[in-house]
């Protein structure tokens, strides 16, 4: 899976002044890399991982994801590309409070209409250190196991694209640590093109290249 980005530009009308988020934003992300997007806040890392979920759209440029371009998909047609492509782990989890961790896992495959086996998503609860977690809801759940549990969902449905949005920030330093030494694991093990976006240096620099985004570009 290669990920590629063309002359990204992105603003948003602020009254009667317009604010240039990203501005001639370039990326060439190869199969199984892994990299960090570093900025400081407000530089537009945020935005920027949305428009390339396609959650957004940009003003000028192109996003190419296994050399298709989501750039004209319609919302459906990108609703369905990115359930199909990509995955996604956020700070905040957003698992469902209302179903099990095996079964918080087995949704994206139940969404795509992919059939599995239970040995499957015990495997993958196993990977994840959740094995004797399978039947707990999310709130009976620590903070660390529901990023791992996350980490497990994100990565079932063998996605092309991992999209991770400070997925330590809500966990203490030494929870946080054991959970990206995980989620680093899995990611190098399973081959999964990988975007990290982090305030963390210490984190990046486990990525196999930094991307620094000011003033609307990469430095």
């Amino acid at each position: 899976m290669k990920l590629e980005i063309t002359a990204l530009r992105k603003s948003y009308r602020q009254g009667q002044e317009k604010l240039t988020i990203l501005n001639n934003l370039n990326m060439q992300v190869d199969t199984s890399e892994v990299v960090a997007v570093v900025g400081a806040s407000g530089s537009g890392k945020s935005t920027f991982l949305s428009l390339v979920a396609g959650l957004d759209k940009f003003d000028e440029g192109d996003i190419s994801v296994n050399g298709h371009s989501i750039k004209n998909l319609t919302t459906a047609e990108m609703t369905n590309f990115r359930a199909q492509n990509m995955a996604f782990v956020f700070q905040q989890f957003h698992l469902v409070p209302h179903l099990t961790a095996f079964e918080n896992i087995a949704l994206p495959l139940e969404i795509l209409n992919r059939p599995f086996t239970e040995t499957e998503i015990t495997a993958a609860l196993t990977a994840v250190g959740l094995s004797h977690r399978g039947h707990h809801k999310p709130g009976e759940l620590s903070g660390g196991e529901c990023q791992r549990l996350a980490l497990a969902r994100g990565l079932i449905t063998k996605p092309s694209l991992l999209l991770a949005d400070e997925p330590s920030g809500n966990l203490d330093t030494e929870t946080g640590q054991r959970v990206m030494n995980l989620f680093f694991e899995q990611v190098r093990a399973t081959k999964t093109t990988t975007v990290l976006v982090t305030h963390d240096r210490e984190l990046a620099a486990r990525c196999d290249r930094i991307f620094t985004l000011k003033n609307g570009r990469f430095e």
